[in-house]
């Protein structure tokens, strides 16, 4: 190519990327504040893991569109195969950092997922876009949302099996509280096993679950391949619930604070980027859907993450709760009190023994201070209370001020 040809082929890229409002503020000023003298970077190169995930978009796109050399880094992707794995290789140090289940992270602290060991919530990555899926067969019999599973249940009574992908991870959290909510206690009447996401639709084309839990694309594939219907969304029972988290060691932040922090910008400018227009959330499912990501076709990403949905029945809507990546930065924001509900789910299923001392693990596994500096420079929206409330799909509000009488105020619990 002649030099012309490369010199257009930039400033069109350059135009590109402005129109797309990936600049911002960001360009110029941060990337030379941070990358150069002592904020610059301890590492050059970041391994991040991912699971073949929808939700692992801004991870990729980080690295796909460069915003990682901006904060002097090198973003390497890594593909892993199920939630247990990125954990075993986040606490032994073959990843520095992962895209991962915000409820995986909480677990490990308190040695309830895996080994015990100190750990850092970075950032949210992502709110809402998880499901609940019914197989066609159960939706047949007439259930097709958690009232009318539970008649089902209570009227042929045989062994029910539901699928979640990590003991302590959010979909198991998303699938209990929606069973219970419907008065079906999922410790005593079915029967809960854990399937990485990508296994999901094969398993349960053999006949090996009633249902599952988690995030698309997978829920929409079933729906493709005929063979489940969608129940609920996980926002229908949490909206704008916290969802995957930019997770690592405690160790791995303190000792290179400058690197984790030059991670957090990329990551949000990818964030931003994505949620800046339906043309960017086109050109992400492009990318995302390919073989060393995802690996499934376009059009299984592309209708949900605009909030296209259908439920495999016939019906369809749009919801403007999909999945947000960024959403003027109240996406990101790692409130303390998303990870200590977690910690109350924690103790109602049984996991927990007691109470844990929920604001303090809060406060020490959210990097809060971090995220702020990262944030800061980016001139991305901080909320002003690390504390935020919800009502549940059962009508109960979380509000974080009194997290053991909430732990213990639910009549289905272990």
């Amino acid at each position: 190519m002649n030099p012309q040809d490369l010199d257009m082929n930039r400033r069109a890229l350059l135009k590109t990327v402005a129109a797309a409002g990936a600049v911002g503020m960001a360009s110029g000023l941060p990337s030379a504040v941070w990358a150069a003298g002592s904020d610059k970077p301890e590492l050059e190169e970041v391994k991040i893991g991912f699971i073949p995930l929808t939700d692992c978009a801004s991870i990729v796109m980080a690295s796909v569109l460069g915003f990682d050399k901006k904060y002097g880094i090198k973003i390497i992707p890594s593909k892993e195969a199920s939630w247990a794995g990125v954990r075993d290789k986040l606490v032994n140090g073959d990843l520095h950092m992962a895209h991962v289940l915000y409820g995986l992270i909480y677990g490990v602290q308190l040695g309830v997922g895996g080994p015990k060991k100190d750990m850092a919530v970075l950032m949210t990555l992502n709110n809402n876009g998880q499901a609940i899926t019914l197989s066609k067969k159960l939706a047949d019999a007439g259930a097709v949302d958690g009232p009318s599973l539970a008649k089902v249940m209570a009227k042929d009574k045989r062994e029910y099996t539901f699928a979640q992908t990590f003991p302590t991870g959010t979909h198991a959290m998303w699938l209990y509280y929606w069973l219970a909510s419907a008065g079906i206690n999922p410790l005593q009447d079915a029967k809960a096993i854990t399937v990485p996401p990508p296994q999901m639709v094969a398993n349960m084309r053999v006949g090996n679950m009633d249902g599952f839990c988690v995030g698309e694309p997978w829920n929409h594939r079933a729906i493709m391949d005929g063979i489940g219907i969608t129940a609920n969304t996980t926002q229908d029972i949490w909206k704008d619930h916290p969802e995957k988290v930019l997770g690592s060691t405690d160790e791995f932040v303190k000792k290179y604070p400058n690197t984790a922090r030059a991670v957090i910008m990329a990551v949000l400018e990818a964030s931003r980027w994505i949620d800046a227009g339906l043309q960017n959330k086109m050109k992400m499912a492009e990318t995302i859907a390919a073989k060393s990501y995802v690996n499934t076709g376009v059009d299984a990403i592309n209708q949900r993450i605009l909030g296209r949905y259908q439920n495999g029945l016939g019906k369809t809507w749009d919801d403007p709760n999909h999945m947000k990546f960024f959403n003027d930065g109240a996406v990101n924001f790692p409130y303390l009190s998303d990870g200590m509900w977690f910690l109350t789910q924690h103790k109602r299923w049984g996991l927990l023994k007691d109470h844990p001392d929920y604001l303090g693990v809060a406060k020490q596994v959210n990097k809060v201070d971090l995220y702020k500096q990262a944030a800061g420079a980016l001139g991305v929206n901080v909320p002003k209370d690390p504390m935020r409330s919800a009502k549940l799909i059962d009508g109960v509000v979380w509000d974080g001020k009194d997290p053991k009488k909430y732990a213990d105020g639910f009549k289905i619990k272990a």
